[in-house]
């Protein structure tokens, strides 16, 4: 996204989608004054608002109350256009399994870790009502989200089978008091599920016979179910499983919300869609007004969505208080849940630029889990700028008990760089060169530095980047700050 883009939601908080004026001084006498309000002529009648300017009071308040939607909406228009590319691009159904393998078969997907195979499915538990996952014994990191990402179970070596394999039931919303001897029991907050996991050996022979052995199929066919089938993603077309523009992001969620129980906590939300043509129960279909403000309310909401994102402003937000290098999940707990408040913007932040959330993947426990920090700028406090040269060391003994890995992404899309190198990270699993006390220099940039291309990631002149640092396993010195990163440096 072009930087003037970024820079524009600082320096602007809103812009009326109905009418712009140059006008920005008021005047007042006895009987009418007029007031510049985000860009629109209110005139007053007295102590009222004039009755033209009624309209344009309403046209002010849809908008901004839609600008609010996009940024609440974007976990589940994520999870809904994601699970679309499962079934309409990929022919997956819901009781298959979709392999993300390959560079390119990663690249739709939302910060996505270029380093470690994935396997994930989307359930309709509409469809399928109770549904079992059969997991094989063996090294899987994984896990169950509702369609809002918040985690409903864990799986594999963190969960209850504790990496000896088990079945699994996922119970749909309105199935209550649901009992089945042998199983884990899941009750699932939404109807459409996210199921997802990774395997920790680095052989991807056992990565393939392990993943041929997890099964998918409803409660009701256990007897005789159809067999699970393992899809990959297309080699010859592009996807994005991300959030969609204009008006698509609200047939999206207009569609998603058909079958998804409303909750306490959005029926406010819930309300305000009303306005703008989004019922549950009605087709979508909006008048023109409603379609301008819907429309402009996107390229707004999504400039919110970045500065929200790329710029933090949390409190303690900072892994290291003097370096720029952010936690990436700045959530409490799964249940997005704080005291006295819920986590609307921790919430917007992380799921505007990823998917999924584990309770794993913010770990407090030493060797266990993941650890994630995000940088977006440089040493300068610049954007990362794709047409620039930088450099990043890597002190010696990362701390991560499997491995670290360093990933870039486009800020645009916030997916895998595509670029023609076909690379976007580097990692301690790369044969990467070696300073003689251990650490390692990173280079980003156009053109590798020569001798360096081991330790090069190319990116794209014209478009920024972000990156995440993954620590799987942190240690006791990523806890206690002992070891120490220094930020992206550009080279000059």
């Amino acid at each position: 996204m072009k930087s003037k883009i970024l820079l524009l939601v600082i320096t602007t908080f809103l812009v009326s989608c109905t009418k712009s004026t140059t006008k920005n001084e008021t005047t007042e006498t006895a009987d009418s004054k007029t007031v510049s309000q985000s860009g629109s002529e209110i005139k007053m009648d007295g102590d009222l608002p004039s009755k033209e300017s009624i309209p344009l009071l309403f046209d002010e308040m849809d908008f901004q109350q839609a600008t609010q939607c996009y940024l609440w909406a974007l976990p589940i228009v994520a999870f809904a256009e994601w699970q679309q590319q499962h079934y309409k691009t990929f022919n997956a159904s819901s009781n298959d399994l979709v392999l993300y393998n390959s560079y390119h078969d990663r690249l739709g997907i939302l910060t996505a870790n270029a380093t470690t195979p994935y396997v994930m499915s989307f359930i309709d538990l509409k469809a399928n009502g109770p549904t079992v996952i059969e997991m094989p014994a063996g090294r899987t990191a994984g896990g169950l989200a509702d369609f809002w990402q918040r985690e409903q179970g864990t799986i594999g070596e963190m969960g209850p089978d504790k990496g000896k394999g088990g079945k699994y039931v996922l119970v749909p919303p309105t199935l209550k008091n649901f009992k089945a001897d042998g199983y884990f029991i899941i009750p699932c907050n939404t109807v459409n599920m996210f199921f997802g996991f990774r395997t920790l050996d680095p052989d991807p022979k056992v990565t393939e016979e392990l993943v041929k052995k997890v099964k998918i199929y409803p409660y009701s066919q256990r007897a005789n179910p159809v067999a699970t089938k393992i899809v990959s993603p297309p080699a010859d077309k592009n996807w994005y499983g991300i959030q969609p523009s204009g008006i698509k992001y609200w047939e999206c969620l207009h569609a998603i919300l058909q079958n998804e129980p409303v909750e306490e906590r959005d029926r406010f939300f819930m309300a305000w869609l009303k306005n703008l043509g989004i019922e549950k129960g009605k087709p979508f279909a909006p008048d023109e007004r409603q379609k301008k403000i819907l429309i402009a309310a996107v390229e707004k909401g999504q400039q919110m969505a970045m500065a929200n994102s790329f710029e933090k402003r949390f409190a303690d937000v900072k892994h290291w208080p003097d370096k720029k290098w952010d936690y990436v999940l700045i959530m409490k707990n799964a249940s997005q849940h704080a005291d006295n408040y819920d986590e609307f913007f921790e919430r917007t932040s992380y799921f505007y630029e990823a998917v999924t959330y584990s309770q794993a993947m913010m770990s407090k426990t030493p060797n266990l889990g993941q650890a994630y920090l995000g940088a977006y700028f440089d040493k300068e406090g610049n954007w990362l700028d794709g047409g620039k040269n930088y450099t990043l060391n890597v002190p010696a003994n990362p701390p991560a008990v499997n491995f670290w890995s360093i990933t870039v992404y486009d800020s645009a899309t916030r997916c895998l760089i595509d670029n023609p190198q076909k690379n976007a990270d580097l990692s301690s699993r790369k044969d990467l060169i070696k300073n003689a006390d251990g650490s390692v220099d990173l280079y980003f940039g156009p053109k590798a530095p020569a001798g360096k291309e081991k330790n090069w990631v190319q990116t794209l002149p014209g478009k920024h980047w972000f990156t995440y640092m993954r620590f799987y396993g942190p240690t006791t010195a990523y806890f206690d700050k002992s070891w120490k990163m220094d930020d992206i440096k550009e080279v000059k």
